[in-house]
């Protein structure tokens, strides 16, 4: 389900300008490259995902079904894939089978001879689909033309050794398997370990042998026709995202997912050598999670594109509308506290109903409390940049707290003042300007939102959830006065 997060690294592929002969995908990822496919466009497929409910997934067996326990086929059926998840993200398999603009492959497991099977896109049923999706337990295996399949992710998770030999020289893997040194407690989390072992196990091979292939042609020889070597680029979050039940549960949402894919793809762009990345195991190691905070903030206002400050532009009868949606993650709360601009992630994206666009955030900068212009005051720093039309802007957006009463709070702590400028920062010429503010309705949505991730039992989530309250009463304690009677 968490593969929103790729609809978001392939709209910013696509925006980049790069177009592919060959496509190749596994497990969830066969519903992305069903619906490419099937016709849909990346910005269109990031908007499906963005809208989709997740509830759509979960489809329970009849009650005669479960009266088979404990000999149950798995806990759930498909029946919520096929009426509700396949028709949002526009998945139609006879489409899929008249594609013929590149080369594409599904993985899916042949149970019968424990193979994992590259089924051509001219050659896909409803059935083999989700028999790719059919993770064991939660959804039954299936049964198609005399044979039983299931979802191949405990075999493989990628198949680069199938484009190679089609000719592919330069990869682009999107990948979204945790991959950290931690082996965590709990059913849910060693079964997710189990896939992570078997996935990333496959892929480090791959990578292997892509690696003696190149060293094979530095020789002159040349592996699968190949007389220059093949790169290979890999697109991954930091940090491993959110399971399923966090999604389910609307502790991750599909915007945010779509999000930080966007973010994570735009980094990597702007990073990418011509060699890519090293093909060795360390390719898809992520950075160890410690207990934090996740929140998401919605701020609506007017920009204007008249004036650079932000109170004229607000009055401009003419300023546009404009709404930034925000998922704020400490990543780590120790560090947050102790560190002195108190920074955090944030995958975001802004939305104007009136201009008709969604622009994810192709980088960005959060601060909280940290240190502002003047020594009474501290801001709350929301930065993003944004590409449209092809250019480059920053969205530079602050709260400034300044000392005094405790009535200028509300509106210190939920008034955005905004300055657009053209470029990757700061240092550009602004080009427009505005207000946006956090509504009651928004701030009740925001509280619903925040909760402890990454951590390990309910005292563990307690502390977190604390420690983080604590700092920010702490914060707004000194700056208003609040324990000093006048």
């Amino acid at each position: 389900m968490r593969v929103a997060y790729q609809a978001g690294a392939l709209l910013a592929l696509h925006e980049e300008g790069l177009r592919f002969s060959h496509a190749d995908g596994t497990s969830g990822g066969m519903m992305n490259l069903a619906a490419l496919l099937s016709g849909v466009e990346p910005a269109d497929l990031a908007r499906r995902w963005r809208t989709l409910r997740p509830t759509g997934f979960i489809s329970p067996l009849s009650i005669r079904g479960y009266l088979g326990f404990p000999n149950l086929p798995a806990l759930g059926d498909f029946d919520g894939i096929v009426a509700r998840v396949f028709p949002h993200l526009g998945i139609n398999a006879a489409l899929v089978r008249k594609s013929a603009d590149i080369s594409a492959y599904f993985n899916i497991c042949d149970f019968g001879d424990k193979t994992s099977k590259a089924i051509p896109a001219h050659d896909i049923q409803e059935p083999l689909l989700l028999a790719g999706l059919s993770l064991p337990l939660f959804t039954p295996a299936v049964s198609y033309g005399n044979r039983t399949w299931t979802d191949a992710v405990w075999i493989q998770d990628s198949n680069l050794l199938q484009a190679v030999r089609n000719g592919a020289n330069e990869l682009w893997v999107i990948w979204c398997i945790g991959n950290t040194a931690t082996f965590k407690r709990g059913f849910l989390n060693q079964y997710v370990h189990m896939i992570e072992m078997s996935a990333i196990g496959w892929l480090n091979q791959e990578l292997a042998e892509i690696t003696r292939m190149n060293e094979a042609i530095a020789r002159g020889e040349t592996p699968y026709g190949h007389d220059r070597p093949v790169v290979v680029h890999l697109i991954k979050p930091e940090r491993p995202i959110p399971l399923d039940p966090d999604y389910m549960a609307g502790k991750v949402s599909g915007e945010a997912l779509v999000d930080q894919g966007y973010m994570d793809a735009s980094r990597y762009l702007r990073n990418r050598t011509a060699s890519g990345v090293d093909p060795d195991s360390a390719a898809t190691k992520m950075i160890e999670a410690a207990p934090g905070i996740s929140f998401r903030e919605t701020m609506s206002g007017r920009i204007s594109f008249t004036t650079n400050d932000p109170v004229t532009a607000a009055l401009d009868n003419n300023a546009i509308p404009v709404v930034l949606r925000a998922t704020i993650n400490i990543r780590d709360i120790a560090a947050f506290v102790r560190s002195a601009d108190h920074r955090g992630d944030m995958s975001a994206h802004l939305y104007s109903p009136r201009l008709g666009f969604t622009l994810p955030a192709t980088s960005s900068n959060f601060q909280l409390f940290s240190p502002g212009s003047a020594l009474d005051v501290v801001e709350m720093v929301y930065e993003t940049g944004f590409r449209h039309d092809g250019k480059h802007y920053w969205f530079s957006g602050r709260k400034s707290i300044r000392k005094g009463p405790f009535w200028r709070l509300w509106r210190n702590t939920t008034t955005l003042f905004v300055q657009v400028h053209e470029g990757h920062d700061r240092s550009g010429p602004v080009v427009a300007a505005g207000v946006l503010r956090l509504g009651v309705f928004d701030f009740l949505r925001l509280l619903e939102t925040l909760h402890a991730r990454d951590c390990i039992g309910f005292w563990q989530r307690l502390r977190t959830v604390a420690a983080f309250a604590r700092f920010f009463s702490s914060k707004l304690w000194r700056m208003y006065d609040l324990g000093r009677r006048k």
